[in-house]
């Protein structure tokens, strides 16, 4: 409990919170830069994802692919790209570390949504003369939303967490704290970065599943299904076709 103490009055000491190397600064950054790295991967993998998923080829091999990222450690990335002429680009190294990393649970999972889509329903949106176009934006998509918000979800909270290896590369961020206090030996510290990490991650998840819920295209349809065998079975699925017709 002695580390827990320590790590309380270092958070409210207000110093610790002011200053180019205050908590508030190293939050602006940390955010600022997860962001950065979770715009780039999901501009990379949900368009071949959402595309795979709807063409139905290839997507198993890119999902394969992409999951080979997860057996090689983050860190280990970060330290082999400093060490190439990447590592004086600043926190490019750092960028693609954390972008290769956010990359498997977003391809994976978008792409699982689209295959489980209800292929009855598709068929029947094609029936009622929907174009591929059509069937894709208002049939599979909101289909596969919930496990394409789960993936961004899942990526969204590793990247924060592990984004604390910037510290290392010289970059800045939340990670900052932490190396300072084992440079220092600061077991306070320590701790308190760690838990400001931790509560950032949970806060932010907290909000994406507040967002998800109020952007879910069929959150009037999930929330009118009858209870019973069929709600989440596919025999309900064929209403969106009929409202995505209206």
């Amino acid at each position: 409990m002695g580390a827990v103490a320590d790590a309380w009055t270092w958070l409210t000491t207000g110093a610790n919170w002011q200053g180019e190397s205050g908590v508030t600064a190293r939050l602006v950054e940390h955010l600022w830069f997860s962001g950065v790295c979770l715009l780039v991967s999901c501009l990379i993998a949900l368009p071949l994802a959402l595309w795979l998923g709807h063409i139905g080829r290839g997507g198993a091999l890119a999902v394969n692919v992409s999951n080979v990222g997860r057996a090689v450690p983050t860190l280990a990335v970060l330290v082999l790209l400093t060490l190439t002429p990447l590592g004086k680009q600043g926190d490019l190294p750092t960028i693609i570390a954390l972008v290769l990393f956010a990359v498997p649970p977003l391809l994976t999972n978008a792409y699982v949504g689209m295959r489980e889509v209800d292929r009855s329903v598709i068929e029947a949106a094609r029936g009622m003369g929907m174009s591929g176009g059509q069937v894709f934006r208002r049939v599979e998509l909101p289909l596969a939303y919930p496990l394409v918000l789960t993936g961004l979800r899942s990526a969204t909270v590793q990247v924060i967490a592990t984004a604390t290896l910037a510290a290392i590369a010289g970059g800045g961020g939340l990670g900052r704290i932490i190396t300072a206090g084992f440079n220092t030996s600061d077991t306070g510290q320590v701790v308190a970065g760690a838990l400001v990490v931790g509560a950032l991650a949970l806060v932010v998840e907290g909000l994406l599943v507040l967002a998800g819920r109020l952007c879910d295209p069929m959150r009037a349809t999930r929330r009118t299904r009858p209870a019973g065998p069929a709600a989440g079975a596919p025999g309900g699925a064929p209403a969106a076709p009929a409202k995505a017709a209206a």
